[in-house]
């Protein structure tokens, strides 16, 4: 059985590690102006996996903080998953090529689904899809565009293109602090046979409890961000919390 993860997140934009509200761009506190320095305090903190989002880059569709985002891959040894602008073959080789583990596609697995699967077979177990959701429906472009389609039918899709997980986001509680949907991301994890991470909203350490709960050992894992930063959270407590679960079966 694997241990839950618990992935600390370093949100980039204009090559500062900052934290959104809603995915709001104009609501960006800047928490570390050094990502790199940021990534290396989470990975001697204990931290397994490393989050990594280029904000800038979900809203114009492309790599913006590729300087930054380097910067983490030379200074870590640690795993790290990388979301944000990733809509062409060319930049998930280009990203994994340069030591991402793990590739996050948004946007495109909305628009070009075909893409996600061509992914997902030529990098086996290096491709996910990510999930923003808001009110149950996929946001697209940075979070600026709701869809008309249900966050669990998209990740239907992609139920037999082996893709390594789906990160879901429920928008709504994203930076908020108010606590991850557990009841929905649980719901949607069980809806696939494809491992979820929860993310949007982890708030302190009774969120680390609940992920511990059986129910939740469906999961792969969750994203903490400004509750780490704000000190809500022990990074130290959470670590010794998770390393005592494991992820498997709820059912």
């Amino acid at each position: 059985m694997e241990a839950v993860i618990l992935f600390p997140a370093i949100d980039l934009k204009e090559g500062r590690c900052v934290r959104l509200k809603q995915g709001d761009m104009a609501q960006a506190t800047i928490f570390n102006d050094d990502p790199a320095a940021q990534a290396a305090e989470f990975e001697a903190q204990g931290f397994k996996w490393l989050h990594v989002v280029d904000l800038d880059g979900a809203f114009a569709g492309k790599p913006m903080n590729a300087a930054a985002v380097e910067a983490i891959l030379g200074r870590v040894a640690f795993p790290v998953q990388l979301g944000g602008g990733i809509r062409d073959m060319a930049t998930v080789e280009g990203w994994l090529r340069k030591g991402v583990r793990r590739v996050i596609i948004g946007t495109a697995a909305v628009r070009d689904p075909g893409f996600v699967r061509a992914a997902a077979k030529a990098f086996p177990g290096q491709v996910a899809v990510g999930i923003d959701a808001r009110d149950g429906y996929v946001a697209v472009e940075g979070w600026a565009e709701t869809s008309a389609l249900a966050a669990d039918d998209l990740g239907r899709r992609f139920e037999d293109a082996g893709v390594a997980a789906i990160v879901y986001t429920d928008i709504a509680r994203d930076g908020m602090l108010q606590g991850i949907n557990w009841d929905g991301t649980i719901a949607l994890a069980n809806a696939l046979s494809i491992p979820v991470i929860a993310s949007g909203g982890l708030a302190s350490m009774a969120d680390i409890e609940r992920l511990c709960a059986a129910d939740a050992a469906i999961l792969e894992g969750a994203i903490t961000g400004r509750a780490l930063y704000d000190g809500r959270i022990d990074p130290a407590a959470a670590l010794a919390r998770v390393a005592g679960a494991t992820v498997g079966s709820a059912g």
